[in-house]
């Protein structure tokens, strides 16, 4: 059995959730600025309690959306369960339609300019190697969470 195997068994057992829930995969938190132990901090704390992926790596990948209620063992920089979190909300909304109230739930930039002057930046980064254009209302996909389980 493996570590994260293990960890989620123990999530299972310490919460009594139900035995038949799936973990719908695995999550390392990383940005430009950020390494991945500052972002599950912010995770574990409590100030980050969302995230932003671009609409196109889920239709270039041919993956299914996230949907509510979802549960994600979420990983440090050396692949170390740390803690489950469950989504709370999924929603589409264009790049150029995001408000403050939503990019400051990601916990990492002091106001939207910033935010959106690094999320573009990310998301040209990400084109260029996926093979999407940056465009003002590019498709993203918003996701809020919970910790739900945190590694004692």
């Amino acid at each position: 059995m493996t570590e994260a195997d293990e960890f989620w068994n123990e999530f299972i057992e310490k919460t009594g959730r139900n035995p038949e829930d799936r973990c719908a995969g695995d999550l390392n938190f990383e940005a430009k600025g950020f390494v991945g132990d500052e972002m599950l901090t912010l995770v574990l704390s409590g100030k980050k309690t969302a995230f932003f992926t671009s609409w196109a790596t889920y239709a270039i990948d041919q993956e299914p959306l996230p949907i509510s209620g979802e549960l994600y063992l979420v990983l440090d920089r050396n692949n170390h369960p740390q803690c489950v979190i469950e989504t709370e909300s999924v929603q589409i909304v264009p790049f150029n339609e995001v408000t403050w109230a939503m990019a400051e739930k990601e916990g990492e930039d002091e106001n939207l300019g910033v935010w959106k002057e690094k999320k573009q930046e990310y998301l040209e980064d990400e084109g260029a190697i996926l093979g999407f254009e940056f465009t003002p209302d590019i498709k993203l996909v918003y996701q809020t969470f919970k910790v739900v389980y945190k590694r004692t």
